[in-house]
């Protein structure tokens, strides 16, 4: 007996094996472009002194075979001179543009080559470092920070300082090496609790860099680079126990224990610390504990999804930084007393492909400017340094070629794979779950990232391949210029 298909059936099976490829078609489609509005008035700071630092690079050489007496009263000297120029700027106040800042940059430059051939005095080094910023942030209480200037000065000088002392770091061994420097121990009234051999309090901030490819973007990518990605709020309990209130990118606001903040790579740790003498704390002591308890109970009582468009204004969303200037904000402290920007039209297009809309907005590493703020500590992991060196080196090199034009390729024939993934993403988010593809991001700035991450991988292994033969070639660490020589050469074959 013959069974007959019923007509329509046959229909039914081409038409669903004809809708695969129609949908597959249909999910290729690009979304709309971005076309960034970029900040008026505002521009990239450049150091434009290649040849400056090739000569510090020669001192260096030239110490390394300077008799070791010599060498000592060099060093001694400038150390006596960063103790005036510090006991200076302590007696009375001084105007940005004053030449005698001028003569502090020098002085710190000139001794880093020196005492990275005498590491005996890397101590006593960091140490008069550590004054002279104290000094600098002091001086700067009475600057305008909007004034193009004031910026440039406070980047060379507080950026530039800690330039300096890493490169003299990196030329030390290992076990010599200080991971934690001890800097202003600012008052407070708040909890405290020891972390990283450091007493913090409640309110206090923390800025950190992370591992990753994003990290060294985030870092590097404004008109002011810098060495920080990730701004976090501590808040200590009257038990000594602590909490971390932060915004991660795959699960938007959360508290982490201080073992899961810990446990996430940390390349480098800052702790910031509001001035005691500051008007609104001394009518209330207790305020960075009013916001730090702030923050953390609107963390536990409503989700907070991650703001990949760094809209500083939108409390519905928040990025690193906005859960602590907002959370201070309601206590009546404007944090970022200057807002960084992101001018160059290249680099702008990069973020906006990640999902970035205001260029205009407060950046991690810019914090450490804003003069209402101490820095307690900085905490340093001396087995990762160098690499960190290398991840901004890469970053540094790839964002030129943004300037250039070039734009952020990735799998274009992946699109619709990553569109179901960040659908199926939508619904765990839903339930309370986090998905393969983050709560607000697009699946071509996934897919992106995923592109981006891998070549900022290759190139990172190619330059550390080329620091390893600079090293046995030459007997010590490339500085940093001379990685970003290895980042374009590395890069300068190569297609992204």
């Amino acid at each position: 007996m013959i069974t007959r298909l019923k007509p329509g059936r046959p229909r039914r099976w081409i038409l669903s094996f004809l809708s695969v490829p129609v949908l597959y078609l249909i999910l290729l489609i690009p979304g709309p472009g971005s076309n960034p509005p970029l900040p008026a008035g505002r521009k990239a700071f450049v150091w434009n002194q290649d040849q400056y630092w090739s000569a510090l690079e020669s001192r260096y050489v030239a110490a390394r075979g300077t008799e070791k007496k010599y060498l000592i009263e060099n060093i001694e000297t400038g150390l006596r001179q960063s103790a005036i120029l510090t006991s200076s700027l302590n007696k009375k106040q001084y105007l940005a543009d004053d030449t005698l800042f001028d003569e502090i940059e020098r002085n710190i430059f000139v001794l880093a080559p020196l005492v990275a051939s005498c590491p005996e005095y890397l101590d006593k080094y960091v140490i008069s470092i550590v004054r002279l910023r104290s000094a600098v942030k002091n001086q700067s209480r009475g600057w305008d920070m909007d004034a193009l200037s004031v910026r440039d000065r406070m980047y060379r000088l507080l950026y530039g300082s800690r330039a300096a002392t890493e490169e003299v770091l990196l030329q030390t061994p290992h076990s010599a090496m200080p991971a934690t420097v001890l800097c202003d121990d600012e008052r407070s009234a708040t909890p405290a609790m020891k972390i990283l051999g450091v007493t913090v309090h409640s309110g206090d901030i923390l800025v950190s860099r992370g591992g990753a490819a994003t990290s060294a973007l985030i870092a590097r990518g404004n008109d002011y680079p810098g060495n920080f990605s990730h701004v976090a709020l501590i808040r200590v309990d009257s038990s000594g126990q602590a909490q971390i209130i932060e915004a991660h990118i795959e699960k938007g606001v959360v508290i982490a224990s201080l073992d899961d903040y810990l446990r996430d790579t940390k390349l480098r740790v800052m702790v910031l610390r509001l001035r005691s003498d500051l008007p609104a704390l001394s009518v209330d002591p207790m305020l960075p504990e009013k916001a730090a308890f702030l923050a953390l109970q609107r963390a536990q009582t409503r989700h907070i999804p991650y703001d990949f468009s760094m809209d500083f204004r939108d409390t519905s969303k928040f990025f690193c930084s906005e859960v602590v200037s907002d959370a201070y904000s309601r206590f009546g402290i404007k944090l970022w007393m200057r807002l960084s920007s992101i001018s160059n039209p290249g680099v702008a297009s990069w973020l906006a492909d990640f999902g970035v809309k205001h260029f205009e907005t407060e950046e991690p590493s810019d914090l450490e400017y804003d003069p209402q703020l101490r820095v307690v500590a900085e905490w340093r992991d001396p087995e990762v340094l160098f690499k960190d060196h290398i991840d901004n080196a890469v970053i540094d090199a790839m964002l030129e070629g943004a300037e250039r034009g070039e734009g952020l390729d990735y799998d274009w024939y992946m699109l619709p794979i990553a569109r179901i993934a960040r659908a199926y993403s939508v619904v765990l988010n839903l339930l309370g779950k986090a998905g393969p593809v983050p709560e607000g991001m697009s699946a071509a700035a996934a897919l992106r990232n995923k592109k981006f991450t891998a070549h900022h991988a290759d190139l990172a292994g190619r330059v550390l391949e080329g620091a390893r033969e600079f090293q046995r070639t030459k007997g010590y660490l490339p500085p940093y210029w001379e990685l970003l020589k290895l980042a374009r050469e590395a890069k300068a074959p190569m297609h992204f």
